[in-house]
């Protein structure tokens, strides 16, 4: 009994080893993470109210930070926690699309459709607001495209599927009986319609739209 004893003391320190470069390492990354997303919630937040007050432009910064600090959050949180990262990497392309950095936006966000698309497990609801998103990011290359000159099959591409993103998150909204969300993805379609009918030189004479 006493060998027992000993033995099972001394095997203490090893299973505290264990755990900690085991499921303890998940544990640490987890709270580190944690941490990061909601620091990046506090910044989208203020990067929203002082975008609603002052213009984007004003909130470039905060978009920055929010983007940096889901960055992080997304390279310390396990991997096996899918729901989640998928919706850090949703916030983080949003927050793309305000510092700069909308082609990385667009590309991520076509990936997390295609993701959620093919995985039966996944929120419908986030599936949703990946492909808003990305219809956005879709519209608002297709407005640069055009003030740069771009060739209409470049363009015309992008706006395109803009469009039929628009009009597939109206058509599940409506579904759902979302009928303000439906109404707001329906005029985002006709904005989307109207940018590809839009003469160059009206458009040129236009402000970028807001994001």
């Amino acid at each position: 009994m006493r060998k027992l004893l000993f033995f099972t003391w001394l095997l203490l320190p090893v299973g505290a080893a264990a755990y900690h470069y085991g499921p303890g390492q998940d544990r640490l990354r987890t709270d580190a993470a944690a941490e990061q997303i909601a620091l990046a919630d506090d910044y989208v937040r203020e990067a929203r109210e002082v975008a609603a007050r002052e213009g984007d432009a004003a909130a470039k910064g905060l978009w920055a930070e929010a983007e940096r600090t889901l960055s992080e959050a997304i390279a310390r949180l396990p991997g096996e926690h899918t729901s989640e990262l998928r919706r850090l990497r949703l916030e983080r392309a949003k927050a793309q699309m305000f510092v700069s950095k909308l082609p990385d936006a667009r590309r991520e966000l076509e990936l997390l459709v295609g993701e959620l698309e093919g995985d039966p497990q996944a929120d419908p609801a986030m599936l949703v607001d990946a492909r808003d998103a990305l219809a956005n990011s879709q519209y608002y290359i297709t407005w640069l495209l055009r003030l740069e000159g771009a060739a209409p099959e470049e363009w015309e591409r992008e706006v395109d599927a803009s469009r039929q993103n628009y009009k597939l998150v109206a058509e599940t909204l409506l579904a759902k009986g979302d009928a303000a969300g439906a109404a707001r993805a329906e005029a985002n379609l006709e904005s989307a319609i109207r940018l590809a009918r839009m003469d160059i030189k009206d458009l040129q004479g236009l402000p970028l739209p807001s994001q």
